[in-house]
């Protein structure tokens, strides 16, 4: 097993992350008795969580992360890209999730395209993207990566371990992508405004405190100007027809 990736693995337990997709889980709470395509499930933990009350179907690259992942509800894993994703059928899902996925892939149109094409009319699709401008505060607040911060600033890249040069993109990029299909962004939600931005770890293991953080996260995920600087942005688009 790749030692990097077991790394990424019991990271992905550490409070940041378990706030991270708690608050995911909350703003994907209202799917149920739906199919659902998760394209880029990594470890499996928004395709398990859903399997909960869906159909779901995922598709994930990285056979070794597949090995990993978590299983404690049924749903079909596929090893694959962008070519088993041209394999599902037109309008076959009611609900599509990709996340943290499209920064890091070359042919990101074409997957975004074909996402679009799997799922329903009235379907929702469901992407979450880093967002440069939470980059930056973490890089200057936590991280004191001033070097760092003025490059993206500049309009440069990050690397990621396990996953290589993070390649932002905005609302503009997704609304050109869109271009004149009946794609519509019903909202843009934050996600980790604040809670990564502390000097002190300790703190983040109290669970009364993580009870607070996750209510301030909550409070602010739907007002722009905190949006506008989250770390990541959950972009929710209905299909019309």
């Amino acid at each position: 097993m790749n030692h990097d990736l077991k790394a990424y693995s019991e990271g992905m337990k550490q409070p940041v992350w378990a706030l991270f997709y708690r608050v995911v889980g909350e703003q994907l709470s209202h799917i149920s008795d739906s199919r659902v395509l998760d394209f880029g499930s990594g470890l499996g933990i928004t395709a398990n969580y859903l399997a909960r009350n869906n159909d779901v179907v995922a598709i994930e690259p990285n056979a070794d992360m597949t090995e990993m992942r978590i299983r404690e509800n049924r749903y079909e894993q596929i090893v694959g890209d962008i070519e088993q994703l041209k394999q599902q059928q037109d309008n076959s899902f009611d609900v599509v999730v990709c996340h943290n996925v499209l920064e890091y892939a070359g042919e990101r149109k074409h997957i975004f395209m074909e996402l679009c094409r799997v799922v329903k009319p009235n379907g929702i699709i469901s992407i979450i993207k880093q967002n440069r401008a939470g980059r930056i505060l973490q890089q200057v607040i936590l991280e004191n990566g001033v070097d760092e911060a003025i490059s993206l600033l500049d309009g440069g890249t990050v690397r990621v371990m396990n996953f290589g040069q993070v390649h932002y993109y905005d609302m503009n990029n997704m609304k050109e992508w869109i271009g004149d299909r009946e794609i519509h962004v019903e909202k843009v939600l934050g996600i980790r405004t604040f809670w990564a931005l502390q000097q002190s770890n300790g703190v983040k293991y109290e669970p009364v405190w993580q009870e607070k953080m996750l209510e301030i996260e909550r409070k602010v995920s739907e007002i722009s100007d905190y949006v506008n600087v989250s770390f990541f942005n959950h972009v929710l688009l209905r299909k019309i027809r």
